[in-house]
């Protein structure tokens, strides 16, 4: 399924139904009164954090959605149905935002929250209602309000605890499959990841963790090179990011060219990217002629906590778990923000 993280739909929430104009009449009663009912209210159109959802694929399709109408009133005082509401179940970290002028109106973020969006319509009022001393046959009733209708733009950002980040083809998707059990496509050609990919990870202690591959990262992507900026949003809402970096590819010459491109576009996008937590980590240590490369690197960062692994044999891979744990557990909840 192709990954959807923005799309724009119309909505629209229901019209009151009119008033009843209406007359009691019936045998033996001459002057029944006024009996029209009230019209029911309109559907509201609600917006639903549904934690199963993982996309905004389906709304692709639905571009238009609407909430029923309220029902008219009838006579004998009956009232009118009111419509049924609308829901639109969105994935955690779906931002709603006002497509005319790019209000923010909702932040989803809590499991199985709602919020209504556009209200709907009061019924009128039926004739019943206007009956008085001085008017006591009134011949009018209220028509409906009429609903509202609006354009939102949808937005996703992924919500995880940890967000793996790297040039392509650094074994990010190895690591997320050796640290948990997403099995992401795995191949040696650039940018496999093209949707980004949570799994979940057994701590050694403390609460389990969400753990994002994001797609693959390359110069430019601040300005849209390669998969561009749509997964830069994605990092935002991390709490630590894990720089992925392949020792193999690293020059002995200039050791920090690869951090430093990551480290760039990270701050070029936003500084919220370039202020969270980061911890480095060299993979791909189960390939021959590493250890000069991985030397000439910690040397050229000789105050950086810096992680060795090989993601393919799992070496490392433990101790890697156990520290983002601690950072994890330490941390405090504004630092996802």
């Amino acid at each position: 399924m192709k990954f959807v993280d923005e799309v724009i739909v119309t909505i629209r929430s229901g019209s009151g139904g009119a008033g009843c104009v209406s007359f009691r009449r019936e045998r033996f009663i001459e002057k029944g009164g006024p009996d029209g009912g009230d019209g029911g209210d309109g559907g509201n159109v609600i917006l639903r954090v549904d934690p199963s959802k993982r996309t905004l694929y389906e709304y692709r399709r639905r571009k238009r959605l609407s909430a029923q109408n309220g029902s008219p009133g009838l006579g004998r005082q009956k009232h009118g149905k009111n419509g049924s509401h609308c829901y639109l179940s969105l994935p955690p970290g779906t931002i709603v935002f006002d497509a005319q002028t790019s209000e923010v109106l909702a932040d989803l973020t809590d499991p199985d929250k709602e919020i209504i969006i556009a209200q709907g319509g009061m019924g009128g009022r039926g004739n019943k209602r206007f009956a008085t001393s001085t008017n006591r046959v009134p011949r009018f009733a209220q028509p409906g309000i009429p609903g509202v209708e609006m354009k939102l733009r949808l937005e996703l950002k992924l919500m995880a605890d940890v967000g793996l980040v790297g040039l392509p083809n650094a074994g990010k998707s190895t690591l997320i499959s050796a640290m948990s059990a997403a099995r992401p496509k795995i191949a040696d050609y650039p940018f496999t990841t093209l949707t980004p990919t949570i799994g979940m990870v057994e701590a050694p202690f403390g609460e389990p963790f969400a753990v994002a591959d994001i797609p693959g990262l390359i110069e430019g992507a601040h300005e849209g090179v390669g998969l561009g900026i749509k997964f830069l949003k994605h990092i935002e809402r991390t709490g630590i990011l894990v720089h992925l970096i392949d020792s193999g590819g690293i020059d002995p010459e200039n050791p920090l060219a690869q951090f430093q491109l990551i480290n760039n576009e990270l701050s070029m996008h936003s500084d919220t990217l370039a202020n969270k937590t980061q911890v480095v980590v060299l993979n791909k240590l189960d390939l021959t002629g590493t250890e000069n490369r991985v030397e000439a690197f910690k040397n050229a960062l000789p105050d950086q906590t810096i992680f060795t692994i090989s993601a393919a044999t799992g070496k490392g891979v433990k101790s890697l778990i156990k520290h983002l744990a601690q950072l994890l557990q330490a941390s405090t909840p504004e630092d996802k923000e």
